[in-house]
């Protein structure tokens, strides 16, 4: 019975260091990891959106405070300044709608004035040769130039986006989502300065 006891406190010693280990190791190593996700998964859509910057947008990123969820977790966003020569020539940042299949993440590149450089889509569950030809130039090269007005909006609703053949759920969403961005460029201009 006595090495049964010392048998549960010793796993229960070397769980609760491993524990801490892991805790601990999880907080230390939480920045470079984020900075990895965001390098690998959002620059490249930064990339597309922005152009002519001489800084790093993933370290120089601006988080902003958009209120609280339902829950009362606060809602943050990410906002990626392009500079030049210390002077911001452009910001980046993502915004979502819903397509035919899911969630459309598209990644929104404005200029100080909040006139649109270009459009990224990061992440979409859309059909397979059809709604996914929402990522194709074709149709993202016609965001270029655009502010919140009701031409942003598909032709068949009186706008001058044409929508993807075959799938304008997935065109309705995406312009649903770089509305929402371009909703939002007042208080990102705000925050940002």
């Amino acid at each position: 019975m006595r090495d049964l006891i010392k048998m549960v406190v010793v796993l229960t010693v070397i769980c609760g260091a491993s524990g801490l280990v892991l805790s601990y190791t999880n907080k230390a190593t939480k920045a470079p990891r984020e900075y990895q996700l965001l390098k690998y998964v959002q620059e490249p859509s930064i990339k597309a959106v922005l152009s002519s910057y001489d800084n790093d947008p993933i370290r120089d990123r601006i988080v902003i405070k958009l209120g609280k969820d339902e829950k009362g977790k606060p809602l943050e966003k990410n906002i990626f300044p392009a500079k030049k020569g210390g002077k911001i020539v452009g910001l980046a940042y993502s915004a979502a709608a819903t397509g035919y299949h899911g969630l459309i993440d598209v990644m929104i590149g404005l200029d100080p004035g909040g006139k649109v450089i270009g459009i990224s889509i990061m992440t979409h569950s859309e059909t397979p040769g059809l709604g996914a030809r929402i990522v194709e130039p074709a149709f993202t090269k016609q965001f270029k130039g655009f502010t919140l007005s009701p031409d942003l909006n598909l032709s068949a609703k009186g706008g001058k986006i044409d929508s993807v053949s075959g799938a304008t759920h997935s065109s309705e969403g995406v312009v649903e989502a770089v509305r929402k961005a371009l909703e939002l460029f007042p208080k990102v201009k705000k925050e940002v300065g």
